[in-house]
C-alpha cells in the first residue's frame, strides 16, 4: 500500500515519508529513529549532532547566491502518538505504518497516520537531501518527545543554534500561521484502595466505544465525548439506581487524546439483570441521540462476564465516582482577547482503577500561565477529596503571540501572494515547541505553520495531499525570501 503513496508529488517529500513511516518512533522510545536521522544526515555528508537529550542537529549550508542570509532553524519533532482501534491487529514496537491513498488524502489501516509531525520531518528532509531547492543555511532541528512532555525542547540547551528565524512545521491547517500556543501540564491522582468479595452474582463488561477522539488541545472546542466521563456517568447512575458493584475500570491511554474508548466490569444482584440491560440500553439511546454531531459511531455495549473474585469497597467506589463526576473536563475558559480561541482547558485523559490500585491522568491547557495553575489545584483538590497522592509534572510554557515581528509579517503578505486570500494568523490551543526553544532562545523570532492534517492522535488521521503540495511550495518560495543579514 505504502508503494501508492511513494508516486504521489512532491515525490520527495513523500518518498521521505514512506521511509519515516517505516521506522517505530513512539514517544519515550524513539532510539531507532534518532538512529535512522542520524544516519541520514551523516550519508548526506553534513555535520550532524545528537544532543544529550536525544535530539537531533544537521546542518547544511546556503546554496550559492543565498549566503549572506540570515540563517534559519527549521524544526520538527520525530515521536508519533501510537493509537489503533480495537480490532486492529497491529504492533506498533515492530511494524511499519501502513497508508494508503484515499481519493485526495492519505490515511493508515487502523492506527496513526504520523503526519503529526511526519510531514513537517520528511519536507526537511527532503530540503537537507536536495540538490536544486534554493536555501540560506539551514540548521534543522529535530526533536523527541513532544507528544508526552516535550523534554526534546526542554533540554535542549541554548548556544547550539545561531539562526535567529525559527520556521516550525508542526500547525494542521494550510490557511494558518501560528503565532503562538498554550503551556501545559500533567496531573496524576494515584492511590490504593481496600477490594471485598462480591456479594452479588451476576457480572458484566460495560464498553463504551467508536468516539471519534481527537487532539486533546485543538479538538477540545468541538465538543467530542470523553469516554472517561460517559462511562463514570453510566456507572454513577448504576450504583444510585440499581447498587451495582464496581470491580475495575479502564479508559483512554494518552493525555494528549480525548478518550475514545472504555470498559468497566461491575457486577449486580441476579434479580437486576434485566433492569442493567435495560438501563445500558437506554443509556446507548440517550448518549447516541446527546452525540450524535460530534461522535457519530458511539456505541454503549454490555455483555455478561466471569464474576470478579472482587469488588471496589463501597467507600471508595462513592468517593471515585463522585471525583471523577467533579473533575473538569473540557473548555474551562475563552480568551477574552482572541476571538474563538481556547485559552484554558483540561482532558479527563486516562483512569484505570483496577486490583487495589488507581491512576487518574489529566493534561491541563493554558495559554496564561496563573490561570492553569488555578485549574489544576482546583482539579487536585477534588481528588485530595479522596485521599488520592497527587504529582504535577511536565509543565512547560506557553508561547506569547508577536504578529508584529518580520518573519509574520513576511509570511503573511507571501501567503497572500501566492494564493490571493488572507492566512488566518492566530494562536493555538495546544502544546508547541516554540514556546519552550523560546526560552533559551529568547531574540529566536518564530513562525508554525504546515499542511491539511485531519484526526492527529487518532486513527483517523489523515493527510490531504494537495494540501501537502500547496504547502510544501509556500514552503520553497518562503526559503527564497528569507532576509539578508
Amino acid at each position: 500500500m505504502n508503494e501508492q503513496v511513494r508516486k504521489l508529488e512532491p515525490a520527495v517529500l513523500w518518498n521521505h515519508f514512506a521511509d519515516l513511516n517505516a521506522v517505530p518512533r513512539p514517544s519515550k522510545k524513539e532510539q531507532r529513529v534518532i538512529a535512522f536521522m542520524k544516519a541520514f544526515g551523516e550519508g548526506l555528508g553534513l555535520p550532524t549532532l545528537e544532543d544529550e537529550a536525544g535530539n537531533v542537529v544537521i546542518k547544511k549550508p546556503a546554496t550559492p547566491g543565498m549566503e549572506d542570509r540570515q540563517t534559519i532553524v527549521i524544526q520538527s519533532h520525530l515521536d508519533m502518538v501510537h493509537q489503533k482501534n480495537s480490532d486492529t491487529t497491529f504492533d506498533f514496537d515492530k511494524q511499519g505504518i501502513e497508508m494508503y491513498v484515499d481519493g485526495d488524502w492519505v490515511r493508515a489501516k487502523g492506527t496513526t497516520l504520523g503526519a503529526d509531525n511526519g510531514i513537517g520531518v520528511a519536507s526537511i528532509m527532503s530540503l537537507l537531501s536536495s540538490s536544486d531547492i534554493p536555501h540560506p543555511a539551514i540548521e534543522a532541528l529535530f526533536t523527541i518527545d513532544e507528544e508526552t512532555g516535550m523534554t526534546g525542547a526542554l533540554e535542549l540547551k541554548g548556544g547550539v543554534l545561531t539562526g535567529k528565524i525559527l520556521l516550525n512545521l508542526d500547525t494542521e491547517a494550510d490557511n494558518e500561521l501560528t503565532i503562538g500556543c498554550a503551556g501545559g501540564i500533567d496531573i496524576t491522582a494515584t492511590g490504593n484502595y481496600e477490594m471485598v468479595k462480591p456479594a452479588n452474582t451476576a457480572a458484566f463488561t460495560i464498553a463504551v466505544k467508536g468516539l471519534t477522539g481527537g487532539h486533546s488541545g485543538a479538538d477540545i472546542h468541538l465538543g467530542r465525548g470523553n469516554a472517561n466521563k460517559i462511562m463514570n456517568r453510566i456507572l454513577l447512575t448504576l450504583t444510585k439506581d440499581l447498587a451495582i458493584n464496581i470491580a475495575s475500570v479502564n479508559g483512554g491511554s494518552l493525555r494528549n487524546a480525548i478518550p475514545r474508548e472504555s470498559v468497566a466490569v461491575i457486577v449486580a444482584g441476579e434479580d437486576n439483570i434485566a433492569k442493567v440491560k435495560n438501563a445500558i440500553a437506554n443509556f446507548d439511546k440517550i448518549l447516541k441521540e446527546e452525540y450524535r454531531v460530534t461522535d457519530p459511531k458511539l456505541v454503549v455495549s454490555i455483555e455478561e462476564t466471569a464474576l470478579p473474585t472482587q469488588v471496589m469497597e463501597a467507600g471508595f467506589q462513592h468517593k471515585l465516582l463522585r471525583a471523577l463526576y467533579a473533575c473538569p473536563n473540557g473548555i474551562y475558559r475563552m480568551s477574552p482577547e482572541i476571538q474563538g480561541l481556547v485559552q484554558t482547558s483540561n482532558n479527563l485523559a486516562r483512569v484505570l482503577v483496577t486490583d487495589g490500585a488507581y491512576s487518574l491522568q489529566c493534561l491541563t491547557r493554558s495559554s496564561v500561565d496563573t490561570e492553569k495553575y488555578d485549574l489544576t489545584a482546583a482539579i487536585g483538590s477534588t481528588f485530595e477529596l479522596m485521599d488520592a497522592d497527587l504529582t504535577f509534572s511536565g509543565v512547560y510554557p506557553g508561547w506569547a503571540p508577536k504578529p508584529g515581528s518580520p518573519i509574520v509579517q513576511l509570511m503573511s503578505g507571501l501567503y497572500k501572494e501566492m494564493f490571493h486570500e488572507e492566512a488566518h494568523v492566530n494562536a493555538v490551543h495546544a502544546g508547541l515547541e516554540c514556546g519552550i526553544l523560546g526560552t533559551n532562545y529568547p531574540d529566536m523570532e518564530m513562525i508554525s505553520f504546515g499542511p491539511n492534517i485531519t484526526g492527529a492522535h487518532s486513527p483517523d488521521e489523515s493527510a490531504q495531499i494537495s494540501s501537502v503540495q500547496k504547502y510544501w511550495s509556500y514552503l520553497l518560495e518562503t526559503l527564497k525570501r528569507i532576509p539578508k543579514n
